[in-house]
């Protein structure tokens, strides 16, 4: 049986933190690895700020508060042409965006304003892509995903009748690299440049911000802030408020943006995914930045991080969906959690969220809805 919450202490350096700190790698890796072979930015610079502001969390939260690509500006990166002083624009302007929004108490006021089914929604609507995801990922290689899904199942059960750590996400990742290793060889040691400062000219902050920012925001404020938030409560009892969550968002991308940074928040995902395999304290994102440094300044060449088979990223994200798709039952209203997550996944998170926030509010009016 696992102690009551509430006793968890601050941190924690075990093998079942170590198997929580990688949870979230299936989401990172890919991202990164995308925008690093299609645009100027070093993925070495990358890495390095993801170890950096990982371990500046742990010690900050205490709690396995994830930090992860912005997800909006990495799709459409990854999908047309965009230069290293765009990308740091938009992590500039959403950067000063959200720490003004968390000093003003901005993030608290939209919280009291978004109905809970709404998050709800946004985290059912971000369950379905990670299972989208994921079936994209499993189909690459149908032996290795049945395996990794296996080992994740064999543990799960087990977990059930002995108490030992839920190592399945470090076995199913060592497994994937052992395959790597021997399929195409170790790639070699790879060291970064230094990073250098970006300055965006105008060219640059009217494209990042219109092309990338504007995009990114919505889904920010929602899953990596709000539903966050919502979800750091359901899982460890005690209130994160989301101002707090929304500065150091905004601290992150102001500082790593210029310098070589990608755009990085926090997310809902992210948060299943390390608690589901054995995160529970700041040790895990201590740990996670700690693998991520050592990968960024000795290994973070393309080459290295292609040896792992994307089929071991898609059985992680399976049931890291199912850890958050789980939470979005806890709704007061199931329609409107349910239009939201069938439009996040069909169109975007954004569509869902200003759709389904608007149904919520004429629906309220017209007393169909409880208020």
């Amino acid at each position: 049986m696992e102690p009551d919450r509430k006793s968890w202490p601050d941190f924690r350096f075990t093998i079942e933190e170590l198997s929580g700190a990688v949870g979230d790698y299936g989401t990172l890796f890919p991202i990164v690895l995308a925008v690093a072979l299609v645009t100027d930015i070093h993925l070495g610079h990358i890495l390095f700020f993801f170890a950096l502001w990982y371990i500046f969390t742990g010690f900050y939260y205490k709690k396995p508060v994830p930090v992860e690509p912005m997800k909006a500006i990495g799709a459409i990166v990854i999908a047309g042409e965009f230069t290293h002083g765009e990308i740091a624009a938009s992590g500039i302007i959403l950067g000063v965006m959200f720490i003004v929004l968390g000093f003003t108490k901005g993030m608290k006021f939209l919280s009291d304003k978004v109905p809970n089914s709404v998050i709800r929604g946004i985290q059912l609507g971000l369950a379905l892509i990670l299972i989208e995801t994921s079936i994209d990922f499993v189909t690459q290689d149908y032996l290795i995903s049945a395996i990794a899904i296996g080992i994740i199942l064999f543990f799960f059960f087990i977990k059930r009748f002995k108490n030992i750590p839920d190592v399945s996400s470090l076995l199913v990742l060592a497994i994937g690299l052992g395959i790597g290793l021997a399929t195409y060889g170790f790639p070699g040691i790879a060291f970064p440049p230094a990073p250098s400062l970006s300055i965006p000219n105008l060219s640059d902050l009217f494209t990042g911000t219109w092309l990338l920012a504007i995009p990114q925001a919505p889904l920010t404020i929602t899953n990596s802030i709000l539903a966050t938030s919502v979800l750091l409560g359901d899982l460890f009892q005690r209130e994160t408020n989301p101002d707090k969550l929304s500065k150091t968002v905004g601290l992150m991308n102001l500082i790593s943006s210029p310098l070589g940074g990608f755009p990085m928040c926090h997310g809902s995902g992210g948060l299943a995914a390390q608690y589901r395999y054995g995160a529970r304290t700041g040790g895990s994102n201590v740990m996670s930045g700690i693998i991520l440094l050592i990968i960024a300044l000795f290994f973070a060449s393309p080459a290295f991080i292609e040896i792992l088979p994307f089929a071991i990223f898609g059985a992680l994200l399976v049931f890291v969906a199912i850890e958050l798709g789980k939470h979005s039952f806890k709704t007061e209203t199931y329609f409107i959690t349910g239009l939201v997550g069938v439009l996040s996944l069909i169109f975007d998170i954004s569509v869902g969220f200003v759709i389904g926030l608007g149904a919520y509010y004429v629906l309220r009016k017209f007393d169909i809805l409880k208020k």
